[in-house]
């Protein structure tokens, strides 16, 4: 009988600590068999056959599993009801020769033609709904289908993710009895003594790390996440990780003439702030800045929002939460290129300081903004940073912000929207969240549309047509950015908080929606692959 070689973490160490909140799945690579490995549970593949065959098929990775079973282990599923479909979850007793006790068989859809590989997307939404279902569980091995370095490194991302949970909150969560997400994966096919496949593991963990970072802060209550905390956490992670952090509080904010962030933060008891977070390598030959809305908590203001529209508010400092974990992720990755990440956090509120409808601010720009209506705040915070970040000159700007609910009615609950003054930046970003495994989707910018913005009072007003509203408020962004810089919108309303059931290694609440999308993006430019 062949042994089991011992696995190799990936620095456990840092593994082991704890995020703001939760304790960080490990990861290690193994080249143990998936029979011989010794684990709580084993996670195999099974799909449904290719066009033109009938049942289920094993899926590469489990072939001595399956032989354990005598060659039946798809016979065995299929009594007990398993499909194949994506997602789905079947758990059996393992047989004599298998050392885990139990075998979790995950469905991967319809298997693909021969000399074919799955799809990296599947597979990380397969080690996700895997890993969900092993709460409680210390050690899980994942032998799912790895043929090549892309497809490990989706393996060890999808399990990842889909460990995660917010308990922050949870009295029973502290119990011994309590249980945790999976503790411990192992990937099986992972190679950990080739360069390619640790360094693949390794950037999933720091991306995965850093993504359900920003997971944690979209889920803490407002009470405790203001704009003074958030940026609180922002000058912590800075220091850790060798970033250059700049706060600036509502005296620096005044002095600057940023009237755009002051006017939303002004109904509020906890004052706003503008958080700038500057990665620097020696090698770097291109620059990108990140903007990210920042809304702690959004009651609409003096137009206040509706019954039954307030509660999951807390969401609306996703962007920012999505522009501060990449430019964290970038610096622990060690990337050659400069990023700087600009928070502009608020909390948008009614009282008697609060900005009106009707009330007129002067931008950091110099530009008068009419307030039309103040649940549409996003965008004057936006408009500050946006020229700020500009003044800089970078190679290009890509602001993420959960703007406008009528992404959401164009888009649905799991796709962001793209907007560009560049269709080609547009086209590049479209692609690049598609090999992140983010779903996304180009957007126009009208130039008609912008006509509705006009102001008898002001240079513009920040409400126009109702009809296409999430490319308006794109129009309404564009505005402030330098002239000459090539610029992208992500308007990631519609996937950032998911109210509805997990899925994958998608969680309920905050889901880190962007964040993979602006890692690839500072990979892809620091590579030289966007000109």
């Amino acid at each position: 009988m062949r042994r089991a070689r011992s696995a190799h973490p990936i620095d456990r160490e840092r593994t082991q600590r704890k995020r703001d909140f939760t304790t960080v799945t490990a990861l290690t690579l193994s080249t143990a068999g998936a029979a011989t490995l010794r684990a709580d549970a084993l996670v195999v593949g099974v799909a449904k056959a290719a066009e033109g065959g009938k049942g289920l098929v094993v899926a590469p990775g489990a072939e001595a599993v399956d032989a354990a079973f005598d060659g039946k282990l798809a016979t065995v599923l299929e009594t007990l009801g398993a499909s194949g479909a994506e997602g789905e979850v079947t758990k059996v007793p393992s047989p004599d020769g298998v050392k885990a006790p139990v075998v979790l068989a995950v469905g991967l859809g319809t298997a693909p033609e021969k000399d074919e590989a799955y799809d990296t997307e599947r597979l990380r939404r397969a080690a996700g709904a895997a890993a969900r279902a092993l709460t409680g569980t210390k050690k899980a091995a994942f032998a799912l289908p790895v043929g090549a370095v892309e497809d490990a490194e989706a393996v060890a991302e999808g399990a990842l993710l889909g460990a995660y949970a917010f308990t922050a909150y949870q009295e029973k969560a502290k119990g011994k009895d309590a249980k945790g997400p999976l503790a411990e994966v192992a990937l099986l096919g992972g190679k950990p003594r080739d360069k390619a496949y640790k360094a693949a593991a390794e950037r999933a963990l720091v991306l995965t790390e850093e993504l359900n970072r920003a997971r944690d802060l979209v889920n803490t209550p407002p009470n405790d996440l203001t704009p003074e905390a958030f940026a609180a956490v922002a000058a912590a992670a800075g220091k850790e990780n060798g970033i250059k952090v700049q706060v600036l509080d509502e005296k620096a904010l005044a002095k600057g003439g940023y009237g755009g962030i002051l006017g939303v933060g002004a109904g509020s008891e906890n004052p706003p702030r503008l958080v700038k977070l500057a990665y620097t390598h020696p090698d770097a030959e291109k620059s990108l800045a990140l903007v990210g809305k920042g809304i702690t908590y959004d009651s609409g203001g003096i137009s206040l929002k509706p019954a039954g529209h307030n509660e999951t508010m807390k969401c609306d400092m996703a962007g920012a939460a999505a522009v501060f974990a990449a430019v964290v992720a970038v610096a622990r990755l060690g990337l050659p290129v400069n990023v700087t990440g600009w928070l502009a956090l608020a909390e948008n509120m009614p009282s008697g300081s609060a900005t009106r409808p009707g009330d007129v601010l002067r931008m950091y720009s110099g530009k008068t903004v009419e307030v039309l209506n103040t649940d549409a705040e996003g965008r004057l915070v936006l408009a500050d940073a946006l020229t700020r970040a500009s003044e800089e000159n970078p190679d290009a700007i890509v602001d993420v912000a959960t703007l406008t609910g009528a992404m959401v009615l164009a888009l649905g609950n799991r796709t962001f929207g793209i907007m560009a003054n560049d269709d080609a930046f547009r086209t590049a970003l479209h692609e690049i969240a598609e090999e992140a495994g983010e779903q996304s989707w180009p957007m126009p910018l009208p130039a008609e549309l912008r006509k509705g913005m006009d102001s008898p009072t002001a240079d513009i007003a920040n409400m126009g047509e109702r009809m296409g509203g999430g490319l308006v408020a794109g129009l309404f962004l564009k505005e402030f950015v330098g002239e000459g810089i090539t610029w992208a919108h992500l308007d990631i309303a519609g996937p950032a908080f998911n109210e509805s059931g997990p899925f994958g290694y998608t969680p309920k609440g905050g889901t880190g929606s962007s964040v993979r999308t602006l890692v690839k993006l500072a990979e892809r430019t620091a590579a030289g692959d966007l000109g």
